[in-house]
């Protein structure tokens, strides 16, 4: 990498491979999930990421980038550590609290990396583009939003006792 013209690059496929892998990892948060209206933020997400990943395909055609080819390893550490929650045993309502936990760290990874993408785009002159992709990190912070209310609200004191 010489530019942050392929800084950016390498953030975008990074961030194509995180929504990919996530695609993947989200269904087994939806069944592992016990409580029905965390389960609906999953699959809700879900859909919202199958967005996110068309519209960085739309970013990088425009671009004339092939997102693929990249692993992001951070996404595939994240979601090795929340499938090995998955597999401990617990408590339903402990196991709530914990895929909130799980998932909202994901979330933070995914808003880091939308905003540095969205600062290269502006610097690059991209405005159009930075523009899509914080379509995205709003979704993102929405996702966030969602889960940190649904644990403060009910989840995490069910998990108390």
């Amino acid at each position: 990498m010489k530019t942050l013209e392929d800084l950016f690059e390498h953030q975008l496929k990074d961030l194509y491979s995180a929504e990919s892998q996530l695609i993947e990892a989200l269904p087994k948060m939806v069944k592992n999930a016990s409580d029905s209206k965390l389960k609906k933020v999953f699959e809700d997400h879900l859909e919202e990421t199958k967005k996110h990943k068309k519209r960085l395909e739309q970013v990088c055609d425009e671009l004339k980038i092939d997102p693929k080819g990249e692993t992001c390893k951070a996404m595939e550490g994240l979601i090795k550590e929340a499938e090995s929650f998955i597999k401990e045993k617990k408590d339903d309502d402990v196991n709530n609290a914990g895929l909130i936990a799980e998932a909202q760290r994901v979330e933070h990874y995914e808003i880091s990396g939308y905003g540095t993408a969205i600062r290269y785009a502006k610097e690059l002159g991209h405005k159009d583009i930075a523009s899509k992709l914080k379509e995205t990190l709003d979704e993102e912070y929405g996702a966030d939003d969602k889960l940190n209310k649904m644990a403060e609200q009910r989840l995490n004191r069910k998990a108390i006792d």
